[in-house]
């Protein structure tokens, strides 16, 4: 079990993560990927709200996930609040991107990602 906040570093492999996840951002970008700033909610600029989008709870477990386990494994996370409408759609993407299963159980149900497409059908 391993465990993240928005913008942790205190993880071991931290430097690993954050490489994956700068890897993840050119290609969601390739994807048409464009950052839903509503959801950043602190008082920044624009460029901050994207850095800070970047780097929430289950992305970083995600990219932990992907520089730590077998290529083409499950990747299961937990979250204890609801997944934003920014980082669902983020993880939708990752899912076709990096061809696995994304499994997310937040605070209302679980997601099943899976070639760009939820279970939820965008519904939650």
């Amino acid at each position: 079990k391993h465990e993240f906040l928005s913008a942790d570093r205190s993880h071991p492999l931290s430097e690993r993560i954050y490489e994956k996840l700068d890897w993840l951002g050119k290609k969601l970008k390739e994807f048409g990927y464009i950052p839903d700033k509503k959801f950043a909610l602190h008082d920044v600029e624009d460029q901050q709200k994207e850095v800070m989008l970047s780097f929430h709870s289950e992305k970083l477990a995600i990219a932990f996930v992907l520089v730590s386990t077998v290529e083409g494994s499950t990747i299961t996370v937990m979250k204890n609040l609801r997944v934003s409408e920014d980082c669902h759609s983020v993880i939708e993407l990752m899912s076709k991107i990096v061809g696995r299963k994304i499994v997310v159980r937040d605070s209302g149900c679980f997601h099943h990602f899976k070639n760009g497409i939820c279970s939820c059908s965008d519904y939650w």
